[in-house]
């Protein structure tokens, strides 16, 4: 409301549009009935979200198919901003009116209850998603009994600070080094755009990522458990296995909302193939009204079809070549396989149009400047040396958490909290003390706000 306090009265009606939907659904011995209120809450909420975030996208298409057949284009009657938060809360309050269609939870009847559900401030804006089965039902239980704890105030400030350290001390700072090399296509050479593609992926796993950590962490102080968002998703070992640990909540919001019921894996071949496809062009169109996303999603989407068609010649070889599957070089070739798909990948996510994207792929390959790693050129794009050097220790520390995380199962709150207290408070002071020393930037640096805000 203090960005725009109109705006409020979209996530009211899509709480009170929801309530009543999967009250009615739930008293509805019909299945023909229950259907039609579905589609009700379907329309109201997913009309909203088109009007706002796809209604500017649609009608840019419109008139330029209109101009090649030359006919006159259409005015555009509306001035549109994105309303913060919508997709997430939308696709909220839709998967709990889907879960009680299905039976799998009871529908809400305390309307203040269900609002909170909706509008739980620490992930509104930018997720996780959460299950009504599992946000809903520590609701009702916090009602009833105390959930604070001093483990819970410890790891809960641990995730924040570390939430913090990961936007402020590395995703703020890098940024400024890939939006210089993103913004300068038509000049920087191979190493650059190497550079500029790994840099993004650091900033969205650390901008993404740290505000889930914030918003799981306060949410813990609370006495809340959001569900896990991210699980090191750079150690994977395939692109299937990147989307079961990047954006946890979407990733399984769309398997069991679109995926599965499309068909899932149980069809034929060419069913599946069509609904990965189908999937991750929904996915890539969630993110943003632009071709680039759709583009990110697709090419995410052919990387799955690919994998499972060449999934029995990639047996036979290993079988053939004597390959030792379990041994640290062929998994440290999987993972490192995984991250150049995925990077590759996010250069059509960043940048600003399809024909932007192409020109920064065509830098990649065909500009070798091995030069300006020893000349120092690099270092005119944003960050000095010192700069980069306090980057490249940030991406170590946020290495060594990703292997503990990996190795043990824990996020880096939990494993403070099975550490010694001595280590436990050295590890929070010197937490503290980089946020506030290296996440304060000097005159030439502007705060970002988290990329998925835009989302």
């Amino acid at each position: 409301m203090c960005w725009n306090a109109k705006y409020a009265v979209l996530i009211a009606i899509s709480t009170v549009v929801t309530y009543l939907v999967a009250l009615l659904v739930e008293k509805q011995q019909q299945k023909k009935k229950a259907k039609l209120y579905m589609v009700f809450g379907f329309v109201i909420n997913l009309g909203i979200l088109f009007f706002f975030k796809y209604f500017n996208f649609t009608l840019a298409n419109l008139n330029k198919i209109l101009s090649i057949m030359h006919i006159r284009s259409v005015n555009n009657p509306f001035s549109l901003l994105l309303p913060v938060g919508i997709s997430f809360y939308t696709f909220q309050a839709l998967g709990y009116m889907i879960d009680v269609y299905r039976g799998e939870c009871k529908a809400e009847r305390n309307l203040l209850k269900y609002a909170l559900f909706v509008s739980f401030f620490p992930q509104l804006v930018a997720g996780p998603i959460e299950r009504s089965k599992n946000l809903l039902g520590q609701i009702e239980k916090s009602t009833k009994e105390s959930r604070f704890s001093l483990e819970r105030l410890s790891s809960g400030f641990a995730m924040m600070v570390f939430g913090m350290f990961m936007k402020m001390v590395i995703a703020d700072r890098v940024s400024l080094f890939v939006d210089r090399i993103f913004l300068n296509t038509i000049f920087i050479g191979s190493i650059e755009a190497i550079a500029g593609a790994v840099g993004f992926a650091v900033q969205i796993y650390c901008d993404f990522g740290g505000y889930s950590a914030i918003a799981i962490g306060a949410a813990r102080i609370m006495g809340f458990d959001l569900m896990e968002n991210f699980n090191t998703p750079y150690l994977s070992a395939s692109i299937a296995e990147f989307w079961r640990r990047w954006h946890i909540s979407l990733s399984t919001w769309f398997k069991d909302y679109v995926y599965i019921p499309l068909g899932g894996s149980r069809c034929s071949k060419l069913k599946k193939y069509r609904n990965l496809m189908i999937t991750f062009l929904v996915s890539g169109l969630w993110h943003g009204a632009s071709w680039t996303y759709v583009i990110w999603g697709a090419i995410h989407g052919i990387y799955q079809v690919v994998s499972d068609i060449c999934k029995p010649l990639k047996e036979r070889l290993v079988k053939a070549l004597k390959i030792r599957t379990e041994v640290f070089s062929f998994k440290f070739f999987k993972i490192a396989t995984t991250f150049i798909l995925t990077d590759f990948a996010w250069i059509f996510f960043r940048a600003g149009s399809i024909g932007e994207a192409f020109g920064y792929i065509k830098a990649l390959f065909t500009r070798w400047n091995p030069w300006v790693i020893f000349d120092e050129s690099i270092f005119s794009y944003g960050l000095d040396r010192r700069e980069m050097g306090i980057l490249l220790a940030a991406v170590l520390i946020l290495i060594i958490v990703d292997f503990i995380r990996n190795k043990t199962g824990k996020n880096i709150g939990e494993w403070l909290w099975s550490q010694n207290l001595l280590f436990r408070w050295a590890i929070y002071i010197v937490l503290v003390a980089a946020v506030l020393v290296y996440g304060e930037y000097g005159i030439d640096f502007n705060s970002a706000q988290f990329i998925y805000f835009a989302f």
